[in-house]
């Protein structure tokens, strides 16, 4: 089991390099079309739908483990399916619709439906291999936490640098 010394890693997604260019692209001709009173570009309303649907995570990690926690509202636990592989974390999910897409049990006609659903996932690499039966999961209030404790010889391998003040160093060259 190596470790991997890419922990920048840890934090993207399984998406194309570019497509961080791309989104940024696109932020900056919507904000500037926005600015003029120009409509929406398309491609930024596809965009927008996609980051609403795509849960929002924080990463945290100690000495002894990583810690994910995933914004999943309005997911119920049995749509969430999570995949350990190596190095690689998959969550997958769906959040369903709550009524018709036209029409609920009373009839009711939607004018707008604002709230999103459908399937979404999240790859993460991790900088290290997991033991994917040491992996701890919960679920609730709409927030999924997964806690990876880390592989002994990566807890080994971090040491604390002691960080010198300016006398320090001056003491020492007098010494």
């Amino acid at each position: 089991m190596s470790v991997r010394n890419t922990l920048p890693r840890l934090w993207r997604d399984d998406r194309h390099p570019l497509s961080s260019l791309r989104d940024e692209m696109d932020e900056l001709f919507e904000s500037w079309t926005k600015d003029f009173g120009f409509p929406q570009m398309p491609w930024a309303q596809e965009a927008q739908w996609v980051t609403e649907i795509s849960p929002r995570m924080n990463v945290s990690e100690t000495d002894k483990e990583l810690q994910i926690t995933a914004e999943l509202p309005g997911v119920d636990q049995k749509d969430i399916e999570i995949t350990l592989t190596g190095g690689d974390l998959l969550i997958k999910g769906e959040k369903k619709s709550e009524t018709d897409e036209k029409k609920d049990e009373r009839s009711r006609s939607y004018h707008r439906v604002e709230r999103s659903f459908g399937s979404f996932q999240r790859r993460l690499s991790l900088p290290y291999d997991v033991d994917p039966d040491k992996v701890q999961a919960s679920f609730k209030d709409g927030i999924l936490t997964l806690t990876l404790p880390k592989p002994p010889e990566v807890q080994k391998a971090a040491k604390k640098i002691e960080i010198k003040g300016e006398k320090q160093i001056e003491a020492k060259k007098a010494a």
